[in-house]
């Protein structure tokens, strides 16, 4: 009764997913696109800015450049650098009285994926000031429209500038949670792919891995469409084509623009198809142990796949087929097994591990529960997963 009930909540909101108002961000790429960037600001009539950031990007000045821009067309700004990987509440609040108190009229969110979520956690305070970001968790509780928001990715793996989520820790519970909708998908995505070559390794390798999780994820779900399916499938093929090149030659200008191509596809897939229990489970590592999503995905996505059986096997099967893994002879089973093994073996190229070390017996049972409340009934899974199956993979993820 309980899978029929998640799978009837499932097919609702797929129904629903299509006649909601979706924005495409206007979309500016290539080489030195960073530069156009202040002349769509002046043009969307924003006169002053708050720059959602990190430290990271501050010290080394990466946006020394825009900023000179900026002020060259006269444009003020104001610059948050204190999110936090995981960005919390208090991130949100901070940059919120920021906003405020400089009179802002719009926002940049530049860096990686928690300067992104961050800034839309901005966004949707302004657009509902009556409400508590806890208050806004979930699907479609924002439903006012934000300030412009211009996202800058400086990785690629989040897929946020296309993507209608935010994902916000609360410091307190360690609990880490989604804010869904429309309205939170940024207006203007800037795919510049000079702001990545000096990317570290690592950080190339778990945001790729992240980017293809989204992309796999959202294929094998149930809510999956024509349009998803060919985002996730230009996804993975950009990402097995491109990533260990980016890993390990940095400086590969087609590379680098090839992954962010393919974030911004797999975030366009599972903005609309969803995620799993992969994206489930990694949520509540980083709640607990600031675990990198990226990383977090990483490892536990062969572990999810292989644990959900022959629910994958055609899904997978296709994905092996279309990057070349595969012989006409191997079954659909042996084609699935292939596309696992991949991915491992390109974890193991990067350095990945795989398991994650530090997970606390005794956090487990809570961790179990989120992960099924995040899941159950949401996310349109291949196969719906009991609280013994969560509890068997953390067993299975732990070191």
């Amino acid at each position: 009764m309980y899978h029929l009930y998640c799978r009837m909540y499932q097919r609702t909101l797929k129904a629903v997913m299509k006649v909601l108002p979706w924005r495409q961000p206007e979309l500016v790429e290539g080489e030195k696109s960073l530069s156009k960037l202040p002349g769509l600001i002046k043009k969307n009539g924003v006169k002053n800015v708050l720059i959602v950031t990190d430290k990271g990007i501050t010290k080394i000045g990466l946006m020394d450049g825009l900023l000179n821009e900026l002020t060259s067309i006269g444009i003020k700004y104001v610059i948050y650098d204190k999110t936090v990987p995981n960005p919390t509440i208090d991130n949100i609040e901070e940059a919120l009285i920021s906003y405020r108190a400089n009179g802002c009229e719009g926002i940049i969110a530049f860096g990686g994926g928690s300067p992104l979520d961050c800034a839309k956690g901005v966004g949707a305070r302004l657009a509902r000031p009556e409400k508590s970001i806890s208050e806004m968790k979930g699907q479609l509780k924002v439903r006012k429209a934000i300030p412009p928001l211009f996202a800058v990715p400086t990785t690629s793996g989040t897929g946020s500038e296309a993507t209608l989520a935010a994902v916000i820790s609360n410091s307190k519970t360690h609990e880490k949670y989604a804010v869904l909708d429309t309205v939170l998908i940024p207006h203007v995505a800037v795919l510049d792919p000079l702001l990545t070559v000096n990317l570290p390794p690592h950080i190339t390798s778990t945001t790729g891995m992240d980017a293809l999780t989204h992309a796999v994820e959202a294929y094998i779900g149930r809510s999956n469409t024509e349009e998803t399916k060919k985002y996730s499938r230009e996804a993975v093929s950009l990402i097995f084509d491109n990533l260990l090149e980016a890993y390990s030659n940095g400086t590969n200008i087609n590379a680098r623009k090839n992954m962010q191509i393919a974030s911004y596809y797999a975030g366009a897939a599972f903005t609309k198809a969803f995620v799993g229990y992969v994206h489930a489970i990694a949520h509540t590592l980083g709640g607990f142990y600031n675990l990198p999503h990226g990383l977090a995905n990483a490892i536990i996505l062969p572990h999810v796949l292989d644990y959900y059986g022959r629910s994958v096997h055609k899904p997978l099967a296709e994905l092996a087929d279309l990057v070349g893994l595969t012989e006409e002879a191997d079954s659909m089973e042996v084609k699935a097994g292939k596309f696992i093994s991949a991915i491992r073996e390109r974890n193991k190229a990067m350095n990945i591990p795989e398991k994650v070390e530090g997970i606390v017996d005794e956090d487990i049972p809570l961790m179990v529960e989120r992960a099924l409340k995040e899941a159950n009934p949401l996310y349109p899974v291949p196969r719906i997963l009991s609280k013994e199956d969560l509890f068997h993979l953390y067993q299975v993820i732990s070191k």
